[in-house]
């Protein structure tokens, strides 16, 4: 695992020639106040060139350089995987709603959920399962109903649980308090009559309510706190990383769900903040 920074107090010969260091785990790159495109080319090729000496293909970069479009498409283009807290998003879903329902003085068992998916992987099928018990009042909007037969039977005829499995523009959503959104893009998931003050979490990136009659809340991203720390933590979290990204770090994209949620819970993994599309919850 690399992890890539600035040097906010490079000397001239730094910047003068573009020079990027290694030390111990972390590539280091001078700062500029304005990298121009082929400045960030020529700095992705020398990051590149350090990574691909190495085993590694797994990078954090702080929070400083993601503003530099350029030079991530440049790593992105290798097929570098950089860790951004999205794949963790999904293993947190429990951790967020019971933090919204916190927040939101909301009842459980009284509180309908909608989730919007098509892409049924198993990840989000163990997820789904994790909820239901806690819910009991699922409502799964699809466009592919056969990928949920064999769980919408699983919970059939359970005493409680009321799972249901639709895709009806017009009243799937309209009762709902929350919607965590999977995979919908913002065209499809427009094309849906919405509560007018329902929460939505979206897992996709830049999705957003444009129905003019929606005041409700749009959960974009979040943070955590975790109880289990390291001195390594502690120094890069000085140097802009997110804690979400390095926690997301420790893991395999293939674990299975059911181990990485007991890892969170082992590791007292909490949700701090939620950021919102105009403000922080």
């Amino acid at each position: 695992m690399f992890y890539i920074l600035e040097n906010d107090k490079p000397n001239f010969w730094n910047k003068a020639f573009s020079q990027v260091r290694l030390e111990q785990n972390k590539i280091i790159l001078p700062h500029y106040e304005k990298i121009t495109e082929k400045k960030a080319q020529k700095l992705a090729r020398k990051t590149l060139k350090i990574i691909m000496k190495s085993n590694v293909r797994k990078i954090a970069i702080s929070n400083n350089l993601k503003k530099e479009k350029d030079y991530i498409m440049c790593i992105q283009s290798e097929q570098i995987e950089i860790v951004d807290g999205r794949w963790l998003y999904l293993m947190l879903i429990p951790d967020i709603l019971n933090y919204l329902s916190q927040k939101k003085n909301l009842e459980k068992q009284k509180t309908r959920i909608s989730i919007l998916i098509n892409d049924c992987t198993e990840n989000c099928l163990q997820m789904i399962k994790d909820l239901i018990p806690q819910y009991q009042n699922i409502n799964i909007v699809t466009n592919h109903r056969e990928k949920f037969e064999k769980l919408e039977k699983q919970y059939l005829e359970k005493e409680g649980i009321l799972l249901t499995i639709t895709n009806n523009k017009k009243k799937s959503l309209m009762r709902s308090e929350i919607i965590v959104n999977v995979d919908f893009p913002k065209e499809l998931i427009n094309q849906y009559c919405i509560k007018e003050d329902a929460t939505l979490v979206n897992l996709s990136p830049n999705v957003e309510i444009t129905k003019k009659r929606f005041q409700g809340t749009c959960v974009q991203d979040y943070e955590i706190t975790r109880n289990q720390q390291n001195v390594e933590y502690d120094k890069l979290l000085e140097e802009n990383f997110p804690m979400k990204e390095l926690y997301e770090a420790e893991f395999y994209r293939k674990q299975p769900y059911e181990n990485v949620r007991k890892q969170i819970k082992r590791d007292g993994v909490k949700i701090c903040k939620l950021y919102l599309k105009n403000g922080v919850m």
